[in-house]
């Protein structure tokens, strides 16, 4: 899987639990595809600080995936729901993963 499609998800799943100086510059470098130094320079900081934070935040969410798992097994959940043929049951378990 692509990583800023990866850190996405997680992000999706678990970015609530990071700073919210963590969350801002995690957003902005794979939610809004900024560059480390545009960052930095925007926020007035290190371009290694920018890569620090976001070295922290993929650390975090790695972590909280590893033990949770709620990404993964959404992903699984997903690819079955995807060989259901029954749409009330498909339909039934699409909004459980919304």
């Amino acid at each position: 899987m692509n990583k800023f499609l990866y850190y996405n998800d997680l992000f999706a799943a678990y970015g609530s639990l990071l700073t919210e100086n963590e969350q801002e510059i995690f957003r902005e470098y794979y939610g809004e595809n900024h560059s480390m130094g545009e960052i930095a320079e925007n926020r007035g900081i290190s371009r290694s600080a920018v890569g620090n934070a976001i070295k922290t935040g993929e650390k975090k969410l790695d972590e909280y995936e590893s033990v949770l798992k709620v990404v993964s097994r959404n992903q699984k959940l997903e690819a079955i729901c995807e060989k259901i043929s029954d749409e009330s049951i498909k339909k039934e378990l699409e909004e459980l993963l919304k």
